[in-house]
């Protein structure tokens, strides 16, 4: 059975504290996940996409799957990502698989009405 590895996958920003937070949130969902193969990249930084599968292939993953740290399914998911994940999947000779984008996951609604109760008490 190959080898998993996950890629984080962000927008990137040219604001460097944006990307730590994907970096600090990959790590965390790394832990979380007991993920021994995975990497950050980003659509409009550094690493990129290339670079961080390049790096699971060369560390021994047989297959990758790209988690996309976007909210909704925009014009970067629905254009942009497959032309880079078909690419790199027939440059590399490996399967890439997509995860959906945040939007419609169970636990959202509860993270937006856990931030709003964070801030209902915090006086403004």
């Amino acid at each position: 059975m190959a080898r998993i590895g996950i890629v984080v996958f962000g927008h990137g920003s040219s604001v460097a504290s944006a990307n730590e937070a994907v970096r600090i949130m990959a790590a965390k969902a790394a832990s979380e996940g007991k993920w021994d193969l995975y990497e950050t990249a980003f659509l409009e930084a550094v690493p990129n996409l290339g670079d961080a599968v390049r790096k699971l292939v060369a560390a021994g993953a047989g297959e990758v799957l790209v988690l996309p740290y976007f909210l909704t399914l925009g014009i970067h998911l629905q254009r942009d990502l497959p032309k880079l994940v078909d690419e790199l999947s027939r440059a590399c000779g490996i399967a890439i698989r997509v995860a959906p984008p945040l939007d419609g996951h169970p636990e959202l609604g509860s993270i937006l009405a856990a931030r709003a109760k964070e801030m209902l008490r915090v006086p403004g």
